[in-house]
């Protein structure tokens, strides 16, 4: 794509005049402002392999509708976009809760298995879940990087199947890829560091059970990139048969075209995680899917303000609004 798009009724995102480009949305928008203060409950869902998930639940009324958020690598509810998100919702009036992906709830999961991009079963077991026990429940979902590719990617293989009925997918990395090699130019290669870091710790903690599974752990831990990482961990402990087979098999673009639900995209053109090309043009998207791609925003940025310091996230907004002008 090569330009901004704008879906109607949804108002354009402004950058504060102090964190403009790039890599001040995205450092300020991960790692540097202070998370929202909200109050969860933990729970953990046992899964038909013998694994589990964790869940963290942000009460609100019991007809009000449940959103359900879904993390970036290496992210968790604690996680400053998450909080954010969740902070905003208790304010709607709405209900959300965190799925975790395997592991990234604070403790190793059981099984050598852990997540990756393209991940939908887990989804779809707690999405059966959530079915059952609350049948009423009006569903939506919001997805942030790897956890919005995991969403797209569910979204198109369910169709019209799935319980959700809206969903906003943020910072995508459509072509898995063109993600991994943009990674590894320019400053982009210091988020690369941070999330091999963050993985490293988690590879360590669950070693043991990594080498009784076949892995090598020691050229997982010298990885330098993710490429890397995803040949000699991702693909062999998930079934693909090395990163380029996973990369094909779990990029979300090809998928969009079979999405039968209110879905947004968001995006930004100078994103330092990927390129403007792989953002899917209009003629590939399913009949319900709009986009709103800016030409600023960065990663999971996306932040306003006039004060520095002080910022605001557009996410928090309009998107929302969105989402739930749909279930309403």
């Amino acid at each position: 794509m090569t330009g901004p798009t704008q879906p109607e009724n949804l108002p354009a995102f402004r950058p504060a005049w102090w964190l403009r480009g790039a890599h001040l949305q995205t450092l300020w928008g991960g790692l540097l402002r202070s998370p929202d203060k909200v109050e969860l409950k933990r729970e953990r869902l046992e899964l038909r392999d013998g694994d589990f998930l964790d869940l963290d639940w942000l009460a609100g009324p019991t007809d009000a509708p449940l959103v359900v958020l879904l993390h970036g690598l290496a992210g968790s509810s604690q996680s400053p976009y998450m909080r954010s998100v969740l902070a905003a919702l208790e304010r709607r009036g709405m209900r959300a809760v965190v799925m975790h992906f395997r592991g990234c709830g604070g403790e190793p999961n059981r099984l050598p298995r852990a997540y990756h991009s393209g991940e939908t079963g887990d989804l779809g077991e707690f999405l059966e879940h959530l079915a059952t026990r609350e049948s009423t429940t009006r569903l939506a979902a919001m997805g942030f990087s790897l956890g919005g590719n995991v969403l797209l990617k569910h979204l198109g293989e369910e169709g019209a199947a799935t319980p959700l009925k809206a969903a906003v997918a943020v910072s995508v990395p459509y072509e898995l890829a063109a993600s991994s090699e943009r990674l590894n130019r320019g400053v982009s290669r210091f988020y690369r560091g941070w999330l091999l870091r963050k993985i490293r710790r988690d590879v360590r903690a669950k070693a043991k059970v990594l080498v009784d599974a076949g892995i090598d752990v020691q050229r997982v831990l010298a990885a330098r990139s993710l490429r890397e990482l995803d040949e000699h961990l991702t693909a062999p402990l998930h079934g693909f048969d090395d990163a380029d087979d996973y990369y094909a098999r779990c990029s979300s673009r090809p998928f969009v075209a079979k999405i039968r639900r209110a879905t947004l995209m968001v995006h930004a053109l100078n994103d330092p995680f990927l390129l403007p090309s792989v953002v899917p043009e209009p003629e590939e998207c399913g009949p319900l899917v709009e986009q709103m791609t800016s030409r600023d925003g960065g990663h999971v940025g996306f932040l306003g303000g006039s004060v520095p310091g002080c910022s605001k996230s557009w996410l928090d907004g309009p998107p929302l609004d969105w989402l739930q002008a749909q279930l309403d």
